[in-house]
């Protein structure tokens, strides 16, 4: 039976039906769902699905965090500083275990589900992944053929792997050796360097083809296709604006280093926030997504920084090689109410802002957005967002330039119009490369875009911003394993300090616990029980001290577990017996010298992957250095302790 339908007092006839006009409180009720309908009304007039767009934002990097979570902080962040660590010789337990990838890849996708509204990249997750396959199949060979592990093949696995997370992100084999032997190592073996080159040209190679058997491409090309003219693509003078572009490029890379690294250590320390990371992640990645969300909210002040486009469209308009300036100088298209894909630059127009305008905010807010989404704990890369950020400086740059001299640069009576595209391109290189302390973005600019015809300018802007950045902060990744209290080797070579007038004797560890081969079993058990270290010096008598090799504490505890009690009921027995029974003993075939100089030292340790040496003198053992004592030296060094 229908229910039965009355008129609101004083309506325009809107039928009602008689349990509402029953129900206690009508006209408060009326009210509620008329503010409520004129409150959906306003909020929906520009679209609810950008609504719902901001709450996939935020939901997708809760899940992207659960999923690291799940597992636990393995699975967060880039992964670069930790590989760097692990590649310097340290162990970090189970941060290359096969368990984490599947946490890992769910994470990453759910990461860049979010596009734009969180801004960030999958580099350096791709890496750690590679790497994580590369120590999973490396076990397996050693399982399969039998042999022991050897540390030094599996380094020269990591290292190929590192090389091949480059190249199948970007498809770009030889600028992803070259970034992996920059960013990962400070010394790289050439050996290591064809196994590299084919394992990523391999993985370039399998990317771009799935892109054709997908039907996308209809040939293996270039990842970021690019129409620059060929026969003259820059005029001579043009030179000096783009080391000019470089300079520029190499301030903002400190400043952004500077910040980032700031912030990232009050994100830490300070009460709230670091209570919130140690308790309560997910809600502090809600936050920080909510509120990067609302601000790239296209209809309110996304429209001024181009939040529509995709990752991968921001870098196709940048590149463009037209000049906005002079397009939109006689003419103001009006901001689309969709993207339209023959002319996406349309979304880095606005009226009220032109381009220089909105240029200059996207570089403006995105500088601080990024900072805020690298604190986010979820597996996400950082190297591709400051890419398309020096890509968005060198654009300024540009389109002021082609404004400028609307007619382009004479030279030798032949005037060539300025491409801005050309700026952008080398502004990405520049960028990315003074943050990371690299050179090889320029190669990696050139094999995303197919083109070479800027390989002299570019090379010149990027050598210009890592002069300036190299002598101000350390890299992001450096930062990284500062801010995370990393085991970490300082850097050295190029800073002015008297490293090569300061010797090993005068910050060596002197106090050295030594087991000699005529030491009776009470001793050798007295000294196990007191102390907890991993192995032990050998030396030839308590006497003479002489260094003869070590001995790991297992084996000595696994010796002494199997060695007859007589020796506890008066029979005397010593280590030598012991060491003649088959314990192994392992030789000690690198030593320092007390006038050894803390550069030698240093030089040491990053070319072997050491972890600390014995001192000896006329070979008796007389300390041991580790990085404990190297980064002490350096500091003192580097900030000299107040006089007494």
């Amino acid at each position: 039976m229908e229910e039965l339908v009355g008129l609101r007092e004083g309506s325009s006839g809107n039928p009602v039906t008689l349990q509402e006009l029953w129900g206690p409180c009508p006209r408060i009720r009326r009210r509620i769902r008329g503010g409520l309908e004129w409150l959906k009304q306003k909020l929906f007039r520009v679209g609810e699905d950008w609504y719902f767009l901001a709450t996939l934002g935020v939901l997708m990097a809760l899940i992207s965090y659960t999923m690291s979570f799940t597992v636990g902080r393995v699975a967060r962040g880039s992964g670069l500083p930790e590989l760097k660590t692990i590649l310097s010789g340290v162990v970090l337990e189970d941060y290359l275990d096969i368990k984490n990838f599947g946490a890992k890849v769910a994470g990453l996708t759910c990461t860049l589900a979010t596009g734009s509204t969180i801004f960030l990249g999958k580099v350096g997750p791709f890496v750690h992944l590679s790497v994580m396959i590369a120590a999973y199949l490396g076990r397996v060979r050693t399982k399969t053929i039998g042999e022991s592990e050897n540390k030094s093949k599996q380094n020269e696995m990591l290292v190929a792997a590192a090389a091949v997370g480059v190249a199948t992100v970007f498809a770009a084999p030889f600028s992803g050796v070259l970034f992996s032997i920059e960013v990962m190592s400070s010394h790289f073996s050439v050996w290591d360097y064809w196994r590299g080159f084919f394992a990523a040209t391999c993985g370039a190679f399998m990317f771009r083809l799935l892109a054709v058997f997908n039907s996308e491409q209809e040939t293996i090309t270039s990842l970021f296709k690019t129409s620059f003219r060929v026969d003259v693509p820059f005029d001579l003078p043009e030179i000096f604006f783009f080391v000019a572009l470089g300079a520029i490029c190499g301030v903002l890379s400190s400043a952004y280093l500077f910040c980032q690294r700031t912030f990232l250590i009050f994100v830490r320390t300070n009460p709230l926030t670091s209570k919130l990371l140690a308790t309560s992640k997910p809600l502090y990645s809600a936050l920080a997504a909510l509120v990067l969300a609302s601000i790239t909210y296209p209809p309110g002040v996304g429209r001024f920084m181009a939040s529509r486009l995709s990752m991968r469209q921001h870098l196709d308009t940048l590149f463009d090689n037209n000049s906005w300036a002079l397009m939109t100088r006689n003419a103001s298209p009006p901001w689309p109410a969709e993207p339209d894909p023959q002319n996406l630059w349309f979304e880095w127009y606005h009226p009220r802002f032109t381009i220089f305008g909105t240029l200059a905010f996207f570089l403006v807010m995105k500088f601080w957005m990024l900072i805020l989404a690298t604190t986010i704990p979820m597996p996400a890369g950082y190297f591709m967002p400051i890419f398309i950020f020096g890509a968005a400086v060198g654009r300024l740059i540009g389109e002021a330039l082609s404004l400028a001299f609307p007619e382009g640069i004479v030279a030798g009576g032949v005037t060539n119009p300025i491409m801005p595209g050309g700026y952008a391109l080398a502004g990405a290189a520049a960028f990315s490369g003074a943050v990371t302390h690299t050179i090889s973005t320029a190669l990696l600019a050139f094999e995303l875009t197919g083109q070479i015809v800027h390989a002299l300018p570019v090379l010149m802007a990027v050598l210009a911003a890592n002069a300036i950045a190299q002598s101000c902060q350390p890299s992001f990744y450096e930062g990284t394993i500062i801010v995370k209290k990393l085991p970490y080797l300082p850097w050295i070579r190029g800073r002015k300090i008297n490293s090569h007038g300061v010797v090993v004797e005068h910050f060596m560890n002197r106090s050295i616990t030594t087991l000699a081969k005529d030491a009776p079993l009470e001793e050798v058990v007295k000294v196990m029980t007191s102390t907890d270290a991993a192995e032990y010096p050998l030396v030839e008598t308590t006497e003479s001290q002489i260094l003869v090799g070590t001995m790991r504490r297992a084996h000595l505890l696994q010796a002494l577990q199997a060695e007859p009690p007589s020796w506890a009921s008066g029979h005397q027995r010593y280590l030598q017996d012991i060491l003649a029974g088959g314990c192994p003993m392992e030789p000690v075939t690198l030593q320092l010298s007390p006038e050894t100089s803390l550069h030698q030292a240093h030089n040491l340790f990053e070319l072997l992957n050491l972890q600390s040496l014995f001192v000896t003198s006329r070979g008796r053992a007389v300390g041991t250095v580790s990085w404990v004592e190297l980064k002490k030296a350096i500091s003192n060094l580097t900030n000299p302790p107040a006089p007494k």
